[in-house]
């Protein structure tokens, strides 16, 4: 009889620096970092997934992600659709020191034109997917 160990993923900040490093590679890679990027588990937060920002004493772009991700059964791809989200935001010089490229960070749908640009379209997919089965039992649960 083999022993076998089981190593859980724990989510915690350096989990989501390793998915922010992978993303960036992966999709971004034609993106120079103009400046430092953080990125950190912020509050427990149902509706507002992930933030962008930028410090303007440090020059610093902070990245905050919902604590409700920490949980294992929010699927990754969910995660890394919302870090690509904040990442084409910064792309297009929202909280960045990038130029910017329009007059507002969601006009016309340019965050998904983007992503599926750059590849993403299958956390886009996954991320629709999952929504709307979140929406929905956030609705049950509130009595929306």
């Amino acid at each position: 009889m083999t022993m076998k160990t089981k190593t859980a993923i724990k989510r915690d900040n350096q989990w989501l620096l390793s998915r922010l490093d992978f993303i960036w590679s992966r999709y971004f890679a034609d993106i120079p970092q103009t400046n430092k990027v953080f990125i950190s588990f912020g509050r427990f937060a149902k509706l507002r997934l992930g933030s962008i920002k930028f410090d303007k004493k440090t020059k610093a772009t902070i990245i905050t992600i919902t604590s409700m991700f920490r949980d294992l059964s929010i699927p990754q791809q969910v995660v890394d659709h919302t870090i690509g989200h904040e990442l084409t935001h910064y792309t297009h010089g929202f909280s960045s020191t990038h130029p910017r490229l329009h007059k507002y960070p969601h006009a016309g749908g340019v965050v998904r034109k983007e992503m599926i640009a750059r590849g993403m379209g299958h956390l886009s997919d996954a991320y629709k997917s999952w929504i709307k089965s979140y929406r929905y039992s956030l609705g049950k649960r509130h009595g929306w």
